[in-house]
């Protein structure tokens, strides 16, 4: 900023040293730490006399460092203080060391408050987009939703009967998205799923198959032989990237060709999980 005449001094507010009243004189010289000093004019000081704040120009004036007052002083007059105010309009520049977290408000971003716990998907957080500084939701930087879900106990799956998996149980399931062992992300993306079935004993040469289901139509097949010879646990898996609007939803079919009902498998299993892939 231009100033016509003397720049002006920034919010330097200083008291001034002890004056002694000269009787007879109305003229003052003011003084901080024994300098003489200037204010920028008599609305930029605090004098108080007798114990009563002065008008400015009225009572007293200013020139240089020299303070006048509108009549001579006594001896039993006393100039109890005066305050350099400085340039009251304009802050300036701080000091170094002189800005503490206390004098920050709350929503001032100080970093003096420590988050002991996972974000919360609405939380956020600071990025330079192109040298612009912008807020983002935790959520659009984690890969949730996520859930994994297993069977507690065995489901029998009829021959030659494409039949949907009954997924009992959660692991974890981070926005409540899996429901009637069906997972609806809620979240626009591409996410990865992984699902694996296993039947009991099943019969030497038959197959076990998994089919991962996009809003009730299958997206594809995985088979799996038993061609050790004689009955065996059978285990298929199905793994692939889906994408997904927040209202579409996947679910876990299966087939069995035994020529008779099959039981599958429990726990770990007989599983299904899913989550969202960062940056896809």
């Amino acid at each position: 900023m231009a100033y016509i005449g003397k720049t002006p001094t920034v919010g330097n507010f200083q008291k001034c040293d002890a004056i002694s009243v000269v009787n007879g004189q109305a003229a003052y010289t003011l003084q901080v730490g024994g300098s003489n000093v200037s204010p920028e004019s008599p609305n930029h000081i605090l004098v108080s006399l007798n114990g009563v704040i002065q008008a400015p120009t009225d009572s007293y004036t200013v020139s240089g460092s020299t303070l006048t007052f509108a009549s001579n002083l006594a001896t039993t007059d006393s100039i109890d203080f005066v305050i350099l105010l400085g340039n009251v309009l304009d802050l300036g520049t701080p000091s170094d060391n002189t800005v503490t977290a206390a004098k920050l408000n709350n929503d001032i971003i100080s970093g003096t408050t420590a988050l002991t716990s996972e974000p919360a998907s609405t939380d956020e957080l600071l990025v330079s987009d192109a040298g612009t500084l912008k807020r983002i939701d935790f959520s659009l930087i984690s890969n949730t939703p996520s859930f994994l879900a297993y069977k507690s106990g065995a489901q029998t799956i009829s021959n030659n009967t494409t039949t949907k998996v009954t997924f009992d149980t959660e692991l974890f399931d981070s926005d409540g998205t899996f429901a009637s062992s069906r997972f609806t992300p809620g979240v626009v993306g591409k996410y990865l799923m992984t699902a694996v079935v296993s039947m009991t004993n099943h019969p030497a040469g038959a197959y076990v198959g998994i089919y991962p289901y996009k809003n009730g139509s299958s997206l594809y097949s995985e088979l799996a032989y038993n061609g050790t010879g004689s009955d065996a646990d059978t285990r298929v898996s199905a793994t692939l990237i889906v994408d997904l609007d927040a209202d579409d939803y996947l679910e876990i079919y299966t087939r069995q060709n035994a020529g008779q009902s099959e039981n599958t498998r429990s726990s770990y299993e007989v599983r299904f999980m899913a989550h969202r892939i960062i940056g896809a």
